[in-house]
């Protein structure tokens, strides 16, 4: 068989949370970050260092967002959390005498102490500078292809044009600082697009963004100039990307993997698998490592074949070379679904062996996977396809404040002279509040007190600065933006004047 034969596949991955630290820690806050973290970007980054001392170059595109780069470079979150983990591996220690009573569950208490070490060592020894040296070796290397964004992922199209095209500048700025490299291509939050917004992705120098893939009405076989700009964009494969995870199934609920959501609180580890979607946490039958390995083989080879089968019926349709974009959230590989990092190993290294060509969005282009121009609808990757879950009846109030606080963002930031931190600050905390998560979180009804206070939280503090300004308090306002900065200061080198 010819090598890559069959087509062009790309796997896109977007790594994004809010800024958390500082911001509580259980159920939602900090905790949130180091879980994600020990289990889906530490194995993430191990499987793609992997690939590097492999010489596999080009292996898959990774979106990082400015505001989650921030967080993973922070002193306080590393420190943090080094402790988490070490509390990890005594949540272990103590689970291996509350379980050693059940085989499957004290091999599995071996399993996480195991797990949990490993993590410290990966981090005393790759990552004790933060995310963004480890980043940027890969890139380096280009093993893969970074995708940057706005500085906190706001929703794109509800921002005032001047605002948008600072959030964005600003985000590609921070990445550039950190890794080395400015992107050339971006995730747009949660994919929102308004027509017109490719100009000012030119204008930013980028070049290629992700949409989803009902915005090319189901032609995401090839890339897409659109409009009358060079700008290029990619849709997901919803066909292959549903396949693993949707709005309603994927492979993570099968009955072998580990249940996300049954907790044993005594110790704080999930002992279950899910058993059934209809049975009860405490009838769920204990996690067995060994059953959930011959489940995730099947699903390797059951994605490969839905991603081959995919590439030859569009290969009937269209005869041409076809190319898949699968994309999904980072956070569901390890953080959400348990086996996820193993099944990312696992389709990476077969799709290859079955003909399959694996590259990056611009290995994509690179391979000429790049068609007519189209005219992109207003659109997004949520429910709906459209806008509703940023700017629907449920959140109007969230919408309306978010108006007024840039209207009040721009009119602070007009005619300064020299820097000022005070105003700096502030328009950090408009940032922050303009993050795309809270109106998610609320319509999803996904800890929405806690969003809806984090977006008013950062409003407040915008207001105060601003007020102590206009009042002529400039010593107030120092120190409060000193302490705000304390808790609140990801980007350091947001400049209010750039407004």
């Amino acid at each position: 068989m010819n090598l890559e034969s069959e087509g062009t596949f790309c796997l896109v991955l977007h790594s994004h949370l809010p800024w958390l630290p500082h911001h509580g820690s259980w159920p939602v806050g900090e905790e949130w970050l180091y879980q994600a973290w020990a289990h889906s970007y530490l194995p993430l980054m191990d499987l793609v260092r992997r690939f590097a001392e492999e010489g596999k170059r080009d292996m898959l595109t990774l979106g990082v967002t400015p505001v989650l780069a921030a967080q993973l470079d922070d002193p306080h979150s590393l420190r943090a959390l080094h402790h988490w983990l070490g509390n990890w591996q005594l949540r272990a220690q103590d689970a291996s005498t509350l379980w050693r009573g059940d085989p499957l569950l004290r091999d599995l208490a071996a399993g996480e102490y195991k797990a949990a070490t490993h993590a410290s060592e990966e981090l005393e020894a790759r990552w004790r500078h933060g995310f963004s040296p480890v980043l940027r070796s890969f890139v380096d290397a280009g093993t893969i292809e970074l995708l940057g964004g706005p500085l906190t992922h706001p929703f794109q199209p509800l921002l005032d044009p001047r605002v948008r095209s600072f959030a964005l500048r600003g985000g590609l700025a921070d990445t550039e600082l950190r890794v080395g490299h400015r992107p050339e291509g971006i995730w747009a939050p949660e994919c929102g697009y308004a027509p017109g917004m490719e100009t000012d992705y030119a204008a930013a120098g980028v070049r290629r963004f992700m949409v989803d893939g009902p915005s090319l009405k189901g032609d995401t076989s090839q890339a897409h100039t659109v409009g009358s700009s060079d700008v290029v964009c990619f849709g997901r494969d919803l066909e292959v990307t549903y396949r693993v995870w949707s709005p309603k199934a994927g492979y993570p609920g099968h009955s072998a993997y580990r249940d996300f959501h049954t907790w044993d609180h005594e110790v704080g580890l999930k002992p279950s698998r899910v058993t059934g979607k209809q049975i009860a946490p405490h009838e769920k039958a204990p996690y067995d490592p060994a059953l959930a390995a011959d489940t995730l083989r099947l699903h390797v080879k059951d994605f490969v074949e839905t991603v081959v089968a995919r590439m030859r019926s569009l290969r009937a349709e269209n005869d041409r070379t076809p190319m898949v974009v699968a994309a999904y959230d980072t956070e569901l590989f390890g953080h959400w679904w348990h086996e996820g990092p193993a099944w990312l190993e696992g389709v990476l290294r077969a799709l290859p062996e079955a003909g399959v060509r694996v590259t990056t969005l611009r290995g994509a282009l690179d391979a000429g996977h790049l068609g007519a121009p189209v005219d992109l609808p207003v659109s997004s990757w949520g429910s709906g396809k459209d806008w509703r879950v940023w700017d629907g009846e449920q959140v109007s109030d969230m919408v309306e404040s978010n108006a007024a606080l840039q209207t009040r963002l721009l009119s602070l930031c007009r005619g300064g002279l020299g820097r000022d931190a005070v105003r700096d600050q502030a328009v950090a905390e408009a940032m922050l509040a303009l993050s795309s998560d809270w109106a998610f979180m609320v319509t999803k009804d996904s800890a929405a007190d806690y969003a809806r206070r984090r977006a008013r939280v950062h409003t407040e503090r915008f207001d105060t600065l601003a007020s102590l300004l206009s009042a002529g308090e400039h010593t107030r306002a120092r120190e409060k933006a000193a302490a705000y900065r304390a808790e609140d200061g990801p980007f350091g080198h947001l400049d209010a004047r750039s407004l």
